[in-house]
């Protein structure tokens, strides 16, 4: 069943030729699994082995190409005809010998866009050099252009039914959140904390479940916390020390992320110092927001309220974001940094995460928020501080520093 009506498939596509036309591509090889999805719906964890969506721009429908066992789920989760599903032999999945791109092109070839301008998505995690390499070698008389991101931009500004989509994200990240920090207290083991936010990320709520997220659940403690990308382990909370919960709920493969700090016991002198300027910081760029200003403008007040506090940030503050697959929940567009001049327009959504990381501690608050008409709205509603443990005291959402 597909996720949005036709006409919306439509207008996706009208706007990808559009973009295609303006960089003087004729055929545009779709390899990233969230843009195939965009453009035909397409849904399966197969973005192992090499597939694409082949967009011509003098024809009506895309092409799917993939593995002989995946056209089955193209079949059923795209609204493409038949005809316009081709897939290729098992021989050809991991061999020595054989490449799929040896496929595609000579298909290419046989439906007269042999001679053709083509663009590729040069960086994205699903293609690779060598399938690059091998299109080369089966199209000589194609003309390759860059095509990174092109679909990209497409998705930045959302429409009202991706919108909803991302506000039954947030319910379930909301859910997730409240149940990982329930299960954070000394004795606990990380993995244990983390299979509680898992259950509750798939689960869902009573009126609809949730997708795999694209990242897993970052959890990194005590001294750990100052490297944010570390997941979990088997070792156990101890009293004292700080958590970083970091986590996406997703629906229909759109995400919404979200992340808190939480302290088991009494925080240390550092992090109750830290958090006020965090979440000074991150509110003042929530209401800084609104179209008509750029991502650098964002990035600017938040960089100004630290100014004041004689603190600075090196990693960007936040990163547009919706639909996506494995390893990332970000869109790679847009992202509130100094020198982003990308200007804000309603129904974009960012990943706003004013996070701050020391030598042997760090902290995270952040918030995920859509640009309306007048200002923005963040998509979840969880409280905007510190979260402090009763040590030892289990199922018991803890206090908040006021």
């Amino acid at each position: 069943m597909l996720s949005f009506d036709m006409i919306e498939y439509q207008n996706r596509l009208s706007k990808t030729k559009q973009r295609m036309a303006e960089s003087g591509i004729d055929v545009l090889l779709v390899t990233d699994p969230a843009n195939m999805n965009y453009l035909s719906g397409y849904d399966a964890w197969s973005f192992y082995v090499h597939q694409m969506l082949i967009i011509i721009i003098d024809e009506d429908q895309p092409i799917w190409m993939g593995r002989y066992q995946d056209a089955s789920g193209a079949k059923k989760t795209t609204w493409l005809y038949e005809e316009n599903i081709i897939p290729y032999p098992d021989y050809y999945v991991q061999s020595s010998v054989y490449h799929p791109m040896d496929f595609i092109g000579e298909i290419l070839k046989q439906i007269g866009q042999g001679n053709r301008y083509i663009g590729v998505e040069m960086d994205n995690y699903y293609f690779t050099a060598k399938a690059f390499e091998r299109l080369k070698q089966s199209l000589p008389n194609a003309t390759f252009k860059d095509a990174d991101l092109l679909v990209n931009y497409v998705r930045l500004v959302k429409s009202d039914q991706e919108i909803d989509y991302m506000k039954r994200a947030a319910k379930i990240a909301e859910q997730a959140m409240y149940k990982g920090t329930e299960t954070i207290h000394a004795g606990v083991r990380e993995c244990d904390a983390a299979a509680a936010i898992y259950y509750q990320l798939v689960t869902g709520t009573a009126d609809y479940g949730g997708d795999y997220p694209a990242i897993v659940p970052l959890l990194p403690s005590g001294e750990n916390s100052s490297a944010p990308h570390l997941t979990w382990s088997e070792r156990k909370f101890k009293e004292g020390e700080a958590v970083i919960v970091e986590l996406a709920g997703c629906y229909k493969r759109y995400h919404v992320p979200l992340a808190r700090t939480v302290s088991i016991g009494k925080p240390s002198r550092k992090l109750q110092e830290i958090t006020p300027i965090v979440v000074e910081g991150l509110n003042e760029v929530l209401d800084t927001a609104r179209p008509g200003i750029t991502c650098n403008d964002l990035e600017a007040a938040f960089r100004n309220s630290l100014k004041k506090h004689g603190i600075q940030k090196e990693a960007r503050l936040g990163y547009s974001v919706g639909l996506n697959y494995p390893p990332d929940w970000g869109e790679h567009t847009a992202s509130i940094r100094m020198g982003d001049q990308t200007v804000l327009q309603p129904n974009m959504t960012f990943h706003l995460i004013p996070a701050l990381w020391f030598d042997n501690y760090g902290i995270e608050i952040s918030e995920s928020f859509r640009i309306t008409e007048n200002g923005c709205e963040a998509f979840t509603n969880f409280p905007r501080d510190l979260i402090i443990k009763d040590p030892f005291q289990r199922n018991q959402h803890g206090g908040i520093i006021s």
